[in-house]
């Protein structure tokens, strides 16, 4: 039965299209649903050597991004409020402040889409500093800090949606050195 009703659906179907003079509809995509691999914008981090960071001293690491080739994305203070800056939070462990995150100045940058304007922007290489305070009650040892980068890649004609990439880097905890300490059993002054 379930058959019968399906080839009468289609014979109806077919015999609409034959009366209209359409021998058949194609439907074609404006746009792929997804990007083919590699074909969008992206942005990537080198390794990030290990760094060694003495209790309660501020230590800067320093995180190198690419932008790929063909691409841009808005520096971290862009000209319009309308524009996504990119930020790099930081999660830190127990005992490990964070400081400044220092980004660099953005190039200014005229694009065909508003040849009028210049836009704020990182291109290729950027450096982001993120400074490192470990508290003393910390243990010495290897912490990994966990973040992201989020950023709006953009080419010369359209701007992409908003993406977060994963950041990571390891940092070793080490003691301080020993200061000088006066011995406070000894008396500073001279008795005779």
């Amino acid at each position: 039965m379930r058959n019968l009703l399906l080839a009468l659906l289609v014979s109806v179907s077919a015999a609409a299209l034959g009366q209209s003079g359409q021998d058949s509809v194609t439907y074609a995509p404006v746009a792929p649903a997804t990007p083919p691999p590699g074909a969008g914008p992206s942005v990537t981090i080198a390794p990030v050597p290990l760094a060694s960071v003495e209790r309660t001293q501020d230590t800067i690491v320093n995180l190198d991004f690419r932008v790929a080739r063909g691409f841009h994305i808005n520096s971290n203070t862009p000209k319009s409020e309308f524009l996504i800056p990119t930020r790099l939070s930081i999660d830190v462990p127990t005992d490990i402040a964070l400081g400044k995150i220092a980004y660099p100045a953005g190039q200014d940058v005229s694009f065909p889409f508003s040849p009028g304007e210049s836009l704020s922007v990182y291109t290729g290489d950027f450096t982001v500093a993120v400074t490192v305070h470990p508290l003393h009650s910390v243990v010495p040892g290897k912490y990994v800090m966990h973040g992201r980068l989020r950023y709006q890649a953009c080419d010369n004609a359209q701007c992409f949606p908003p993406k977060s990439l994963p950041v990571s880097f390891e940092v070793k905890v080490v003691k301080e050195p020993p200061g000088h300490h006066a011995n406070p059993a000894q008396s500073p002054h001279i008795h005779n």
